[in-house]
C-alpha cells in the first residue's frame, strides 16, 4: 500500500541529512533558497566530516543541526522530521533499515524520506529499498536535481505550452553529462557504487531526457519504454598511467588494472507514448572529459522546435594569466580542471543545478502531505533502465526494459568482473 499521506505541517521541517560528504554539502547551501526548512541533524561514517557539514550550515544560517551517533537515533529523534538519504550506494539498504529500527521509536510519524541518484546499485536492491520505506509507512522523494534545474523546467514549459499545441508532441531528447572523474574512491569502485559512469551519470540523463518528452502533468506510465541499447568502454583511465593515477589519488584503494568500472556510456532508449507513437532519448555520460568543469548538453527536438542547454554557458567568464597562481580548488565550478586561462564560472551552483528547486518542491510535498514529484517508485524505475542499459552493453542486444531477466540482472561491472 502507499505511504499515508500526513497532515499538513506548519513548522519548519527539520531535515536529518544521512552522510557528510560532497552531495550533503550541496543540498546544506541549497537550503538558503529553501523556505520552510533548516538542517537539523546529520549522521555521518566520519564524525569530522558531520561535524564540518553541521558547521556549514551554521555558517549559512540555515540550522543548528545536532550531529548524532547513529542514523538510527537521528530517525528516532523527535527533533527531526524528515530525512535526506546522502549516504554511498552500497550503504542504501543498510541505511533505510536504520531508518526504520529508528522510525519505530518515534511517537509520531517521520514526514517524508529523500534518496539521491541512484536509488540503488540494481533492480532487486531498488525494490528492496522501495519495500523498506513502504514499511516505514512515510512519503518518499526522488532526489534527481537535473529535473529541477530552473532551465529544464523553464524550457520544457515554454515548448509544451507555445510550440507543442500547434505542431505536435516532441520526438526527441538527447542529454549528456561529462567530467573528469569523481571526487570519493567509492564512485569509482564497480562493486560500491554498482557500476561506472552509467550507473553513477547516466541515470541523470536517463530521467531528464523521460521527463522533457512527457506532457506536463501526464503519469510517468504514459512514456511506456520499449527498448535499449547501450554500449561501455574504459577509454582513459584503465591506460597504464591514468591507472597508477588513480591508485595513487585513492590512496591504493582503486586499482582499474583489476577491477575496472567504465568510463564512457552511451545509451538509447525508445518509447511508446499513448498514441503509440514511438519517442526517442539518447543518453552520453563520461568521466573522461577534460575541460572548465563539470558539462551538462541537453536537447529537445520537435516538429517545428527545439531546445538547447549548456551548463557551461554561464554568461560569466574570468581569464587568469599564468602569472597568477594558486592552490587547486573547485571555487569557479565543480570538478574545476584548472586555476588559469579562460574559464566559466557558475555564481550559484546549487541553484544552477536543480537543488534548490529540488529541495523546495520536496519540502513542500512533505509539509503539505502530498506526493513529490519523483517518488521511491520512479526511482526504482529509472534503475530498471539502467539496469537494461547495462545488459545491452554486455550482450550486444536491444534489451526490453520489462523483461523479466532485469529482475535479479546485476552487471559485470558491478559484481568486479568485467573486462573492457
Amino acid at each position: 500500500m502507499p505511504p499515508a499521506m500526513p497532515s499538513s505541517h506548519s513548522a519548519p521541517l527539520s531535515l536529518g541529512m544521512v552522510g557528510a560528504g560532497f552531495n550533503t554539502r550541496f543540498h546544506i547551501q541549497s537550503l538558503v533558497g529553501v523556505r520552510d526548512a533548516i538542517a537539523g541533524g546529520v549522521a555521518g561514517r566520519s564524525i569530522e566530516n558531520a561535524r564540518s557539514v553541521a558547521a556549514l550550515a551554521r555558517e549559512l544560517g540555515v540550522g543548528e543541526p545536532r550531529v548524532f551517533d547513529s542514523v538510527d537515533d537521528m530517525a528516532a529523534s523527535p527533533a527531526i522530521d524528515a530525512l535526506w538519504i546522502n549516504a554511498p550506494n552500497d550503504v542504501r539498504i543498510e541505511v533505510l533499515e536504520a531508518i526504520a529500527r529508528g522510525a519505530a521509536r518515534r511517537t509520531r510519524p517521520l514526514l517524508g524520506i529523500a534518496c539521491e541518484k541512484p536509488l540503488a546499485r540494481n533492480l532487486g536492491e531498488a525494490q528492496r529499498a522501495l519495500a523498506i520505506s513502504r514499511d516505514i509507512g512515510a512519503p518518499t522523494g526522488y532526489l534527481e536535481n537535473q529535473v529541477f534545474a530552473p532551465a529544464v523546467a523553464r524550457g520544457k514549459e515554454i515548448l509544451w505550452r507555445r510550440a507543442v499545441p500547434l505542431t505536435g508532441r516532441p520526438y526527441l531528447a538527447r542529454a549528456a553529462e561529462e567530467h573528469s572523474g569523481p571526487h570519493k574512491p567509492w564512485f569509482w569502485s564497480g562493486r560500491r557504487q554498482g557500476g561506472g559512469v552509467l550507473n553513477d551519470m547516466m541515470c541523470h540523463s536517463v530521467e531528464t531526457a523521460r521527463f522533457l518528452l512527457t506532457a506536463p502533468g501526464a503519469p510517468r506510465a504514459s512514456l511506456r519504454p520499449v527498448a535499449a541499447s547501450a554500449q561501455i568502454a574504459s577509454l582513459k583511465w584503465t591506460r597504464p598511467e591514468y591507472a597508477a593515477r588513480l591508485l595513487e589519488s585513492t590512496g591504493g584503494e582503486i586499482d582499474y588494472t583489476r577491477e575496472p568500472a567504465e568510463d564512457y556510456a552511451s545509451a538509447t532508449i525508445t518509447y511508446e507514448d499513448e498514441a503509440g507513437r514511438r519517442v526517442v532519448t539518447e543518453m552520453t555520460s563520461s568521466w573522461a572529459y577534460v575541460g572548465p568543469g563539470l558539462r551538462h548538453t541537453i536537447e529537445l527536438l520537435g516538429p517545428e522546435y527545439s531546445m538547447h542547454l549548456d551548463t557551461l554557458e554561464t554568461g560569466l567568464r574570468v581569464f587568469f594569466s599564468r602569472r597568477v597562481r594558486g592552490p587547486e580548488g573547485e571555487d569557479l565550478v565543480e570538478k574545476q580542471n584548472a586555476e588559469q586561462g579562460l574559464m566559466p564560472v557558475v555564481p550559484e551552483e546549487a541553484a544552477h543545478y536543480g537543488y534548490v528547486a529540488e529541495n523546495r518542491h520536496m519540502v513542500r510535498a512533505f509539509r503539505e502531505g502530498r506526493p513529490a514529484l519523483l517518488s521511491f517508485d520512479d526511482g526504482v524505475e529509472v534503475v530498471r533502465l539502467l539496469m537494461a542499459c547495462y545488459l545491452s552493453a554486455e550482450t550486444g542486444a536491444v534489451v526490453d526494459p520489462l523483461s523479466p531477466r532485469i529482475e535479479d540482472f546485476v552487471p559485470a561491472v558491478g559484481r568486479g568482473a568485467w573486462k573492457p
